[in-house]
C-alpha cells in the first residue's frame, strides 16, 4: 500500500477551505451589500463644518426620536446624481435626511443642490474626510438609516435606486420606526 505524503493532502484541503469560504460569503442575505460593524450601534460623532447659509446638523439631531437618514454625497460623484431623485422622493414623504458633503468644494456642492434640488433638512461638509472615516465610509454615495435613539439600523453603500429603496431602505425605515415605539 502506498504511503500518503502530507503534500498530497494539501490541494484537496485548500480546495475545501476555499469552497467553504465562498459558500459562507454567498450565504449573506444580500451578497452585494457590504457588511457594517456599526449596525446596531450608536452613530459615530457628527463632525461637519457649515455648508450653505444654515448651521450644520449635530449629534443631537440624530437622537431626537425620529427616524433619519444620513447621506454622504459629493458633486463630483456620478452615482450621487443617479440617486438624487429618490432622495427627493423620500424627503417629500416627510422623512428627515441629513446630508454630508464629502471632500468637495463648497461652490460645487451648492451648485449641485441648486441644479437638482435640496432634499436635506440639514447638512454639513466633511472636507477632510474625518467623519467619513469614523463612520466606516466605503465611498460616496453612502446612506445610513438611523433610529430615533441614534442607532444605525442600516448602512447602504452605493446609490439608492428604486430597487434598493424597495428592498432595503424602506424596510429598514420601518424597522427603525418599530424600534422607537
Amino acid at each position: 500500500m502506498a504511503k500518503l505524503s502530507p503534500l498530497m493532502l494539501a490541494p484537496p484541503l485548500i480546495f475545501a477551505g476555499l469552497a467553504a469560504m465562498f459558500w459562507f460569503g454567498m450565504a449573506r442575505e444580500d451578497p452585494d451589500q457590504l457588511p457594517s460593524a456599526l449596525e446596531g450601534r450608536q452613530a459615530p460623532a457628527v463632525e461637519v463644518t457649515q455648508l450653505g447659509p444654515d448651521a450644520p446638523f449635530t449629534d443631537e439631531d440624530l437622537r431626537q426620536g425620529d427616524v433619519t437618514l444620513v447621506n454622504f454625497w459629493a458633486s463630483w460623484c456620478a452615482p450621487c446624481r443617479v440617486e438624487h431623485p429618490n432622495l427627493e422622493a423620500l424627503a417629500a414623504t416627510g422623512l428627515t435626511i441629513y446630508g454630508v458633503n464629502y471632500k468637495d468644494k463648497p461652490d460645487n456642492a451648492m451648485g449641485f443642490l441648486e441644479e437638482l434640488g435640496n432634499p436635506y433638512v440639514g447638512m454639513g461638509a466633511d472636507e477632510s474626510g474625518r467623519m467619513g472615516l469614523n463612520w466606516g465610509l466605503y465611498g460616496v454615495p453612502e446612506t445610513y438609516v438611523i433610529d430615533g435613539a441614534g442607532n444605525i439600523v442600516l448602512r447602504h453603500a452605493g446609490p439608492i435606486t428604486q430597487r434598493v429603496m424597495d428592498s432595503s431602505i424602506l424596510p429598514a425605515i420601518e424597522k427603525a420606526r418599530g424600534a422607537g415605539s
